[in-house]
């Protein structure tokens, strides 16, 4: 009986350890204007939900890469609204970058978010368990 009782112990932590996936989390890091790029992290992210519908994304923009967030000037803007409004992909502005720029936030896309500092973002995501990706051309 009491091998029985340890063979199901047994069992049942391994079941378990089975059974649980490790999240899908992604951090992209995007500091370019090139708008080919941005159509590019927004196909990621969209083949990303559809093969891991829960996945967490959040991309983080600084430097030149705000145009591809600020009304009138993004080429991927439905996109980013539609993803950012559905709450599928987190897009956060540097506020620091915004200054530098001259952008306000009233000038953002709907849905996108503003962080103080775009480094300490990326840095505190990956701290979390995010993977980090580095956009560039």
């Amino acid at each position: 009986m009491k091998k029985f009782f340890f063979f199901l112990v047994f069992l049942n932590f391994f079941s378990g350890i089975s059974a649980q996936s490790k999240s899908y989390n992604i951090v992209f890091d995007i500091t370019t204007s090139d708008t080919a790029t941005h159509a590019r992290v927004i196909r990621w992210s969209k083949g990303i939900l559809e093969s891991h519908p829960d996945a967490k994304i959040e991309i983080v923009f600084y430097g030149r890469s705000l145009d591809m967030i600020v009304q009138g000037k993004s080429t991927v803007a439905n996109d980013v609204i539609k993803l950012a409004t559905e709450k599928k992909v987190v897009f956060a502005a540097c506020e620091h970058a915004m200054q530098v720029f001259n952008i306000n936030k009233n000038q953002l896309l709907t849905g996108v978010l503003t962080v103080p500092d775009a480094l300490y973002e990326l840095v505190i995501r990956q701290a979390e368990g995010y993977g980090y990706i580095k956009v560039v051309n």
